[in-house]
């Protein structure tokens, strides 16, 4: 019969297409998605959220380098000094056959009552120890000074809740100002004091002791390029203000009501006659004089130091 479609054996025509299954276009939408992520790696898993935890404990734990060589004290004025200073010596040595005077006997009592240790050596061993150095039979070890890292200070401010307040030293050469300004960042409230790892003192025996143990209270971070950690600061957000004698303004002016003295802040002192360095000076946001009755007259790196870590601190606490 003519045109009629459903006899036996007839091939039925229709456009509907085809269903997928399992195969076909579903399959398609799977390729190329690769296995499922560790759940480290997953944002919303617990173990990705406890590795970030850890990334940030870390990132916030202390970066402390030691200098490379420990550092020896001799003399027994030096010594005794050192000892009453609180300078942290791990060890006193004495000559074999020394003559015990008055000096000698307050080291070893010094000595006891802080649990250092008292070592007889031979002379000639302790002339090597020492370097050939006038030991007079005593000399004491001090181990490598331990310097924070220079983000380990804004760390301390905000644990404090405090605006921070760092010192910066540029080319400061003579040690006993580094303590002298160490002394005083640690009596005015500084969070630290930041040093160039070159031509620059460095935490030895002479600063320790001019600090009179103020370097075991704060810490001295080092930098390889003050520049850099500088614009780091103002990165972070804090002034960098350079004392100068030319300043743009006054000391008294930075700390009056109007002024930033009570803001985030690094006070960078220069070196002892040449000042601050024209790449440090114009770093600073600000170059900050101290007016002096005398305009012949000048103050040293640590008193300089002082007296502007003074009027800081009083003008934070009335405010």
């Amino acid at each position: 019969m003519a045109g009629n479609s459903s006899r036996k054996g007839a091939i039925r025509k229709t456009t509907k297409k085809p269903t997928a299954g399992s195969g076909g276009r579903v399959k398609r939408g799977l390729e190329g998605k690769g296995p499922t992520p560790k759940a480290k790696d997953r944002p919303y898993h617990q173990a990705y959220k406890a590795a970030k935890r850890a990334e940030k404990s870390a990132a916030r734990a202390p970066r402390k380098r030691s200098s490379s060589d420990a550092e020896w004290i001799a003399g027994r004025n030096s010594v005794v000094e050192a000892l009453r200073e609180g300078v942290p010596v791990v060890g006193v040595y004495v000559a074999d056959g020394a003559e015990r005077d008055g000096r000698l006997r307050e080291a070893f009592s010094l000595a006891a009552e802080r649990g250092v240790s008292l070592l007889e050596v031979s002379k000639n061993e302790l002339d090597r120890l020492t370097q050939g150095a006038v030991h007079q039979g005593l000399a004491a070890k001090i181990p490598p000074y331990e310097y924070a890292h220079p983000d380990d200070l804004l760390d301390a401010a905000d644990a404090n809740g405090e605006p921070p307040l760092v010192v910066a030293l540029d080319q400061v050469t003579d040690p006993r100002n580094l303590g002298a300004i160490v002394r005083s960042a640690a009596g005015f409230g500084a969070h630290g004091v930041v040093i160039p790892e070159r031509r620059a003192a460095s935490m030895t025996a002479s600063a320790w002791k001019t600090s009179a143990g103020a370097a075991a209270r704060i810490p001295v971070a080092q930098t390889v390029n003050l520049v850099r950690q500088l614009k780091a600061y103002q990165e972070a957000g804090l002034m960098v203000v350079g004392l100068a004698a030319d300043g743009d303004v006054t000391l008294p002016e930075l700390v009056a009501p109007e002024g930033l003295g009570d803001g985030p802040l690094v006070v960078v002192v220069g070196a002892e006659g040449g000042g601050l360095s024209r790449l440090v000076a114009e770093t600073c946001d600000q170059l900050v004089s101290i007016p002096m009755a005398n305009q012949l007259e000048s103050l040293n790196a640590g008193v300089a130091a002082s007296v502007t870590l003074y009027a800081i601190a009083e003008a934070r606490a009335h405010r």
